[in-house]
């Protein structure tokens, strides 16, 4: 719903970025509800929006490696624009308590920590990959 009205929003103030963002984000909802055959919550809406972030993450660093800052300034903000639709993560040492708290430990093999990891912490909490990352540093 904060989607649609910040869509509307965008396009009452002529704010092409913030429209052309909104409109990926909701397509990306569309086709998650038609491949799901039903309407989704908020937490299984999440992963859409993750997606985005991860593909505009890789173009901001292609634009860095171009050297363009004008590009580096619009997906920079890209990102912060959609984060601002995910709930709060949690950071490395909240992240690194829950992990110890349900058991990842030293000497763990990766599949059997990540397996833990999954049910400690859901994707709507932490950026699966910045806790695939952590597990990997707790089980060395």
């Amino acid at each position: 719903q904060r989607v649609n009205s910040d869509l509307i929003q965008a396009m009452k103030d002529k704010n092409a970025l913030v429209k052309g963002v909104l409109q990926i984000v909701k397509a990306g909802f569309n086709n998650a509800e038609k491949q799901a055959g039903m309407e989704l919550d908020n937490e299984q809406l999440i992963p859409v929006i993750q997606k985005e972030i991860k593909q505009t993450q890789q173009a901001l660093e292609g634009a860095e490696k171009a050297q363009r800052e004008d590009l580096i300034k619009q997906e920079s903000y890209k990102i912060a624009l959609l984060k601002t639709y995910l709930p709060e993560q949690l950071d490395d040492i909240q992240i690194r308590v829950r992990l110890d708290k349900a058991g990842v430990t030293s000497g763990m093999n990766m599949g059997e920590a990540m397996k833990i990891a999954k049910q400690a912490i859901s994707q709507s909490e932490a950026e699966p990959r910045l806790v695939s990352q952590i597990v990997k540093e707790l089980i060395k």
